[in-house]
């Protein structure tokens, strides 16, 4: 199995004068085959109408690649379930479909949209598309993707950004495009699928005077190296493992972060290091963060725990100067997040006014690794000690 990481990046922007976007991006990650889904579609038109078209388009999409049923009889049941523009007397979505396996083996499958690109480390590479029927307008890319590979998605609001413009009549086409997107991956040869994705959109919003003439959105999957971290909360059940656990987060290769007072105390005297406290790191709610040499942040543990838990579920702003939302610009920053969990009991938390989320680590750590898992693609381990 490749030791690459998929990391997928998107942005929208929507149409001027519409409350949403008619683009729809959906990605799943299925760990138990080893591949990773996307889909990019665009609704006819814009406003909620088209945000209803591509969703329906994008959900269809999605399942049936999971479920592995064949092209064209996918791509025919999505045009046989959209409803009929009552003005145009079309009912179609345009569609780009990645299936990513394992190995890199990746099917792109596109139906409308403007064609997606390829960048192997920071140049553009030519990947022959296929009509897979004379009678059909599906087209079908293979390739086998290797570490430092992007693929990049976007709708026609990106293509066809600034269209009418003097110095670009027809819009933003593909070689100006390629040329961007090369001249930022040699600035920055690790920018990450967000912030890539995120530059495409601003520089079509700038194309269109910064009042966007259609929807635009870019989706990026960026095939890299893993980017480890591991969260160590809470003291080992028996005192004897202490020793066990610090040398477990002291030898790890990757970010380290120390969540929990007493585990602080632990790693401090058994590695002979002293805690500095920030105190100007507070944010009114919860206490400042701490730091200890070789360690990427140390927090307060389980009030910190349950704001992290908190922010990652709700879809709250972050405060990413609060110590919560330090642990969490950690793990978006992060591929493959292992937590190791202290089991023994801390009476302080036993107090019964206190919400019972905030009573067992335990609870709060799984709750937290499964929004990880589920909502952000995270590979997360959790080992107990």
């Amino acid at each position: 199995m490749n030791s690459y990481f998929i990391e997928i990046g998107n942005n929208s922007i929507q149409k001027r004068g519409q409350e949403v976007c008619g683009d729809v991006f959906m990605s799943r990650k299925l760990q138990e085959e080893g591949r990773s889904i996307a889909v990019l579609s665009d609704g006819l038109g814009s406003g909620i109408k088209a945000n209803v078209l591509a969703s329906m388009t994008a959900s269809m999409a999605l399942n049936f690649t999971i479920a592995n049923q064949p092209i064209e009889r996918s791509a025919q049941s999505i045009r046989n379930t959209l409803p009929i523009d009552n003005e145009r007397k079309i009912n179609y979505s345009t569609f780009t479909i990645l299936d990513i396996e394992y190995d890199g083996e990746t099917t792109i499958l596109e139906y409308g949209n403007p064609q997606f690109l390829i960048f192997r480390e920071t140049e553009p590479i030519d990947i022959r598309n296929v009509n897979i029927s004379q009678k059909s307008e599906l087209m079908i890319s293979q390739l086998k993707a290797q570490k430092e590979d992007r693929i990049i998605l976007f709708s026609d609001g990106v293509s066809q950004s600034g269209m009418g413009r003097a110095d670009m009549p027809f819009g933003w086409d593909i070689a100006n495009i390629n040329e961007f997107i090369s001249n930022k991956l040699k600035y920055d040869p690790q920018i990450s699928a967000e912030k890539l994705s995120k530059l495409i959109v601003n520089r079509a919003l700038m194309n269109d005077s910064l009042s966007a003439k259609d929807d635009i959105t870019c989706s990026v999957i960026y095939f890299r190296e893993p980017r480890d971290l591991i969260i160590c909360t809470g003291p080992p059940y028996k005192k004897e493992r202490d020793e066990t656990m610090v040398n477990t987060i002291s030898e790890f290769n990757g970010a380290k972060i120390i969540c929990g007072g007493t585990t602080a105390q632990i790693v401090s005297r058994e590695l002979d290091r002293e805690i500095d406290v920030d105190i100007f790191s507070g944010d009114g709610d919860l206490p400042p963060v701490s730091e200890i040499e070789g360690f990427d942040l140390v927090t307060e543990g389980i009030l910190t725990l349950g704001k992290v838990s908190d922010w990652l579920e709700n879809n709250e702003k972050i405060n990413y100067k609060s110590p919560a939302g330090k642990i969490i610009k950690l793990f978006f920053k992060n591929d493959r997040i292992n937590f190791l969990v202290g089991t023994r009991i801390n009476e302080a938390h036993q107090d019964p006014t206190l919400p019972v989320e905030l009573e067992i680590r335990r609870n709060v750590v799984k709750k937290i690794a499964k929004i990880l898992d589920e909502k952000y693609l995270k590979e997360v381990h959790i080992q107990y000690i």
